[in-house]
């Protein structure tokens, strides 16, 4: 997935209200951009950060600037934008890049199902069971090479595995799919500590027969694009 528009680089002044961030341009003016991730961002966050931002001249846009990634200045990236996930993956889903999905030639984004919910990819074939891909940007990494989710409690992730389960029961194929958008990990957990209720349900998810595939990001101020699968493991 390409960035619409080039990418510039900025200092992290403080980010607010969740959705707010105010930065420094290379120039010296100061902005404020709109930050697309209700998470804690924990790790990511911190003023003097570099970031990357990218601009827009849309008139519907309350803000000139989205924060798309943090830059760890050795190398690595952490893409915070979690729309980014669904995006990427949709053209990989309908190009069939992904080895264990491949077998699947209908995507099918946003699809409502369970109660008042949205399954992020509902993948079809006239000869197999329907499977109900639930899709989650990870970004914490609180030790080297490992990568956690979540970063903050997620009621809304808990009711979306109990919604994975329900898939199972009625004959479907279910999957949580986390999308790992840092460039340092190697590794995928729970964070349960922090919320020990989605660890729960995961379990009662995973017990139930929904899988759970991880991949990596190849991500550059340029695009992110979806990369190899990663391993997950529920206890380390």
């Amino acid at each position: 997935m390409q960035f619409s528009t080039p990418l510039v680089p900025a200092v992290l002044i403080r980010r607010y209200k969740r959705f707010l961030a105010d930065a420094r341009l290379a120039d010296g003016s100061e902005i404020t951009a709109h930050c697309a991730n209700p998470g804690s961002m924990m790790g990511l966050a911190d003023p003097g950060m570099k970031i990357w931002l990218e601009p827009n001249d849309d008139p519907k846009k309350k803000l000139n600037y989205g924060w798309r990634l943090v830059d760890h200045e050795n190398g690595h990236f952490t893409g915070v934008d979690t729309s980014v996930p669904n995006r990427a993956l949709k053209g990989t889903l309908l190009n069939r890049e992904i080895a264990a999905l491949a077998e699947y030639p209908n995507v099918r984004p946003e699809v409502k199902y369970g109660e008042n919910s949205r399954i992020d990819f509902l993948l079809t074939d006239d000869t197999k069971p329907d499977l109900y891909v639930e899709v989650k940007s990870v970004t914490l990494s609180r030790q080297a090479g490992l990568a956690e989710f979540p970063d903050s409690v997620t009621a809304r992730g808990t009711k979306h595995l109990a919604e994975l389960q329900s898939m199972i029961g009625q004959g479907h194929r279910a999957m949580m799919l986390y999308l790992v958008q840092r460039t340092d990990a190697d590794t995928v957990t729970l964070a349960s500590d922090i919320d020990p209720t989605y660890a729960s349900a995961f379990d009662a998810a995973i017990a139930s027969g929904v899988e759970v595939m991880a991949l990596s990001c190849n991500i550059t101020p340029t695009a992110i694009e979806v990369g190899d699968p990663l391993p997950f493991k529920r206890h380390l």
